[in-house]
């Protein structure tokens, strides 16, 4: 073959639209015959200069081709829009569903659902540790029956759901499996994505159980599990949406998001799975801020270093393996109290950020959530919010529109070479673990959070309606409670679950997790059993935690 250096931009063109894309519009054509200005004027599919060097074609490239930076399709959102994920979850498993409902309703595509604080440690509402947290920031998932009336009526072989939870995170999708399994779902129908990206928690979040060895132990276990039953299925999405959060910049951002998944690719190759087999099933999830054309640079850049450290690195031949395929949900650290309506715009902002950089799914968070959890109809803003840029805007009916901006190249390549100086200093380290271990990752945080704030109170990074252009005295807006009467409920439930089921079969069930915990056997399997026999999520934590231990952070900066 043709190197791409030796051809001619109307070569290159030529050999991409011959070979990448047509194999892709044979398969999937295009939402339209035709894209067109509201002036008449055809929109091409993609643009490319007239003249090109080698760096251009090396670099930049084509979309669905190495290094893809311009985006992981050949035709990006002419061939399908985006996912429109907005997470929810909250009180009860029957008040999130109807929120999913409504949502869905409302043109959503994909699910995404917020576990309430005890779930994501592993505790079960009646938990003392659970006391006062119940419901609060997320839905409240215990057992089988609490997951099977969170999809009530809810085909799981037409959604894509996207769940937030890391440490107890197997179990979790044991739970989706067994209700998938209710309604006669097979699981190499289901789609959708588990976080499961405990690094970050140890690192920005703080909502880990286990200690490193028996996390990562549990995470390539469903890698392992997903590669054999569940295709469809994202096992992993490495998360720099909560480092950002923290108060990263976007260079460390990009920088300890990759790090963290070389950790998991090399820890799942440790186990003894080949990169090929899982790498293809692993997702990303990244932030949206206000910097616009550094985002969308940031993305590309994003995607480019990781084609690289696929290919390079760990040599997988597979191109589905260089692909990083990822999330995004704007910046809920950017939202303010003070002015809320202001909010709408910040997020339409970060939203356009996100899909000019190539994003594959997106959340857009609603005006309210500084204050409280989002009331509907916050949550139906934010939504039209995506669908006015997806059906109204035009953004999607090119690719990649923003490449060839001198800036936009610029800050692309400025980016990449500082996440890359990153790893490498991460690399020296030992790797990620070892350099969270040391608090090297959460000590360049804190710095570069301390050194913004510090911005914003001398009033040279200007926050508007908190430190310019605020007013005396605001109306206030309406917000969601969640009633405490939310954990009573639960507890009840778990008080008549634990009287009325088969004791000695789950006893027998959890006697079995214990013994494969200590011994080197899949957990997967038997997670799926145990929760069909009625056990719950606490209790199945908890024999974890007698094998494994609790995580303890050794240094504390």
């Amino acid at each position: 073959m043709v190197e791409k250096e030796q051809l001619s931009i109307e070569e290159a063109l030529q050999r991409w639209e011959q070979t990448t894309l047509a194999s892709v519009l044979r398969k999937s054509p295009e939402r339209a015959e035709k894209f067109e200005t509201s002036s008449g004027i055809p929109i091409q599919r993609l643009y490319v200069p007239k003249h090109a060097d080698a760096h251009y074609l090396e670099r930049v490239g084509f979309p669905g081709e190495y290094p893809f930076t311009r985006g992981i399709q050949p035709t990006m959102y002419r061939g399908r829009l985006w996912t429109m994920r907005q997470y929810a979850g909250y009180a009860t498993a029957e008040e999130s569903n109807a929120r999913y409902r409504f949502l869905l309703s409302q043109g959503q595509m994909g699910l995404s659902v917020a576990f309430d604080l005890p779930t994501q440690i592993g505790y079960d509402a009646d938990d003392p540790m659970a006391l006062g947290e119940v419901g609060k920031v997320g839905v409240s998932i215990c057992s089988i029956h609490d997951m099977a009336r969170l999809f009530d009526g809810i085909p799981l072989d037409q959604v894509s759901t996207s769940m937030t939870i890391n440490a107890p995170a197997a179990i979790l999708l044991a739970l989706y499996i067994a209700v998938a399994k209710r309604q006669g779902v097979p699981m190499h129908k289901l789609r959708g994505t588990v976080q499961n990206d405990i690094l970050k928690e140890y690192i920005a979040r703080g909502t880990y159980i286990y200690p490193p060895a028996a996390s990562m132990r549990l995470i390539t276990d469903i890698f392992r599990f997903c590669r054999d039953h569940v295709p469809h299925w994202n096992t992993i999405s490495i998360s720099g949406y909560h480092i950002r959060e923290a108060g990263s910049t976007a260079v460390q951002e990009v920088a300890f998001t990759l790090a963290n998944g070389i950790e998991y690719v090399q820890a799942a190759i440790n186990a003894g799975l080949s990169v090929d087999e899982f790498a293809p099933q692993i997702s990303f999830f990244f932030n949206a801020h206000n910097q616009f054309f550094e985002e969308i640079a940031k993305f590309r850049a994003a995607r480019r270093l990781w084609a690289e450290i696929m290919r390079d690195r760990f040599g997988a031949r597979d191109p589905k393996s260089w692909q990083l395929r990822f999330h995004t949900q704007t910046g809920g650290s950017t939202l303010t109290a003070q002015q809320p309506m202001n909010n709408i715009v910040r997020v339409t902002v970060q939203a356009l950020a996100a899909v000019l950089g190539g994003t594959q799914s997106l959340h857009t968070n609603s005006m309210d959530e500084a204050l409280a959890l989002p009331t509907e109809q916050a949550v139906q803003v934010a939504l039209r919010t995506q669908q006015i840029l997806a059906y109204e805007s035009g953004v999607a009916d090119t690719v990649d529109p923003m490449a060839g901006s001198y800036y936009v190249e610029t800050l692309t390549d400025e980016i990449e070479a500082r996440a890359r100086r990153y790893i490498e200093q991460i690399d020296a380290l030992g790797g990620a673990l070892a350099a969270i271990e040391r608090g090297y990752i959460q000590k360049e945080i804190q710095d570069a959070a301390y050194a913004y704030q510090q911005a914003v109170e001398r009033g040279e990074q200007i926050i508007v309606g908190v430190n310019k252009f605020t007013v005396a005295e605001e109306a206030p807006i309406e917000t969601l409670h969640v009633s405490e009467a939310i954990a009573q409920a639960q507890r009840a439930r778990l008080a008549e679950l634990r009287a009325r089921r088969d004791s000695a079969r789950v006893s027998e069930i959890l006697a079995q997790i214990e013994a494969a915990a200590r011994g080197n056997d899949p957990l997967m399997p038997l997670f799926i059993e145990a929760v069909e026999r009625e056990a719950t999520l606490g209790e199945i934590c908890n024999v974890l935690r007698g094998v494994f231990g609790e995580y303890r952070p050794s240094v504390s900066i």
